[in-house]
């Protein structure tokens, strides 16, 4: 299939031109800035893009692509510190300019090719501290802003072009046309990226390999994709396990093993290991702390089950590219946020192969997916939850109290979101309870209790979230209910923070 490989300078907003450019069915890859030429052109792309970053392309340290990657005659994009990139190399001038951080509005002066059938003017989203100052010979001005005269330019003799705002975030007006013009007009690739291919492709390399598969299930759906895939592929050779490590959502077990015994025709077993999960973490305060410990607990639970049950070779899992990514051993340069379980908490001694049938792939991938699967629709529709469980929406210690109330609290806010018939029209809903605590009122009697945080947000792929605007009604009758109904709650709180700067759980 063709392909766009998109070079990594160290954005927060690297991996949504990818997400953007699968959208309208187009393969795109993320790879680090500094691959070697041999290496991308094994990758055979249509087309390449170099993302935006924090460098300064005048610094001595700045991260610069091999030389040769210029010369391969291919179409290149440059967004913001790759529009600078381009600019510095063909022999313009980059300056330190003003920061400039949110929405301007983009003036088209040239309707051809990048930025055809836009319109003539349209906002877009600057992140920026450094600018062209001068353009380098053969490029023309395509379009700029009132701070930026030269936020767009063109070599149409060369193919390349490039843009101080990014296209690739929702802010910016025609976003996803401008990756279109570049990848189908100008690079002419072939739109054959889609589901039912991934399945096929995936399928028969996952039955090439040898050896049994202990196959972890949450019953999420990243997890339920993954067994049904392989065992598409293997039949038996997969073992499913589902874990009940105490930290899942409000009678979640229960749920869990009634859905595949009703729904899958898959090996299944259920490992009842609360009280060991739960023991392990007592007196752990520290997040990064509780994510390895749990990360390490489930591992332990599963070798122990591959043990007595095995011989396994490989341990599959549902990890996904937002998951790789934020766990920082993604393929560019992109900091460490927080650990994953199934990703940077795997311990050294971990004695199976890692089998991660989707780790390239985003979460409403894994959705369309799980329709051609046929996963019923109350699954795949149900909200993300953290591989840690509660263990990262409890702040602080992890006690049977708080975990009591962060699961009654969420139900809550579960039951009011699909009464008011919103639940499917948000990314993530939950509570959260912390050690922090405030005095109430509770009949003619002063009580001091916990503080329930609410925390509902939008989202396409978790890579970027923003606060859901819920109507003040319904967040009063998720707080009157939470305070009536859980003992030692007195107030509740609504999380408005985006990621970033925040993350969409608070641990």
């Amino acid at each position: 299939m063709d392909k766009i490989v998109v070079l990594d300078f160290g954005s927060q907003y690297s991996h949504l031109i990818c997400r953007r450019i699968r959208e309208f069915s187009v393969y795109a890859e993320l790879v680090p800035y500094n691959i070697t030429l041999e290496e991308l052109q094994k990758h055979n792309p249509k087309g390449i893009i170099f993302s935006g970053g924090p460098s300064s392309v005048y610094n001595s340290d700045a991260p610069i692509p091999e030389d040769g990657i210029f010369d391969m005659n291919l179409p290149i994009l440059g967004i913001c510190y790759g529009h600078q990139l381009i600019v510095n190399k063909y022999g313009g001038k980059v300056k330190q300019a003003n920061k400039e951080y949110g929405s301007s509005l983009l003036t088209i002066d040239n309707d051809k090719d990048l930025l055809n059938g836009i319109g003539e003017s349209v906002r877009a989203w600057m992140s920026h501290g450094d600018e062209a100052e001068e353009i380098p010979p053969g490029f023309q001005v395509i379009g700029h802003t009132e701070s930026a005269k030269f936020a767009a330019i063109a070599s149409e003799e060369k193919s390349i072009y490039g843009i101080q705002f990014h296209p690739e975030v929702v802010h910016t007006e025609q976003g996803t046309e401008i990756l279109k013009n570049f990848v189908l007009k100008v690079c002419g690739a072939n739109q054959d990226w889609n589901m039912k291919g991934f399945i096929e492709s995936e399928v028969e390399k996952i039955s090439k390999i040898d050896g049994n598969v202990l196959c972890g299930v949450s019953g999420g759906i990243d997890s339920t994709v993954v067994a049904l895939l392989i065992q598409k592929a293997i039949g038996d050779r997969v073992k499913c396990v589902f874990v009940n490590n105490g930290l899942l959502r409000l009678d979640e077990e229960k749920e869990v093993e009634e859905m595949f015994k009703n729904n899958f025709k898959v090996n299944f077993t259920v490992i009842e290991a609360g009280e060991s999960f739960l023991n392990k973490l007592k007196g752990v305060e520290d997040p990064e702390k509780k994510r390895k410990i749990v990360g390490e607990e489930f591992i332990s639970v599963f070798t122990e089950f591959a043990e007595k049950k095995g011989p396994f070779k490989w341990l599959a899992q549902g990890t996904l590219y937002p998951d790789v990514i934020e766990s920082g051993v993604s393929k560019g340069p992109a900091a460490v946020i927080k650990t994953h379980h199934n990703v940077g908490g795997l311990p050294e001694w971990l004695n199976l192969d890692i089998l991660e049938p989707l780790k390239e792939l985003y979460k409403d991938e894994v959705r369309e997916i799980a329709k051609i699967l046929g996963v019923p629709e109350k699954l795949f529709m149900r909200h993300p939850f953290p591989g840690p469980g509660l263990a990262v929406r409890i702040i602080g210690e992890v006690t049977p109290k708080k975990l009591q109330i962060s699961k009654l609290a969420s139900k809550i806010v579960e039951e009011e979101l699909m009464e008011a018939g919103l639940y499917e029209n948000v990314w993530q809903a939950y509570a959260s309870v912390g050690d922090d605590k405030a005095v109430g009122v509770v009949g003619d009697e002063r009580k001091y209790g916990n503080i329930v945080m609410i925390r509902v947000v939008d989202s396409i792929d978790a890579m970027t979230a923003d606060w859901t605007r819920l109507p003040h009604g319904l967040l009063e009758k998720m707080s009157n209910r939470i305070t009536n109904e859980i003992e030692d709650v007195t107030w509740v709180s609504y999380a408005i923070s985006s990621k970033p700067p925040a993350t969409i759980e608070p641990q």
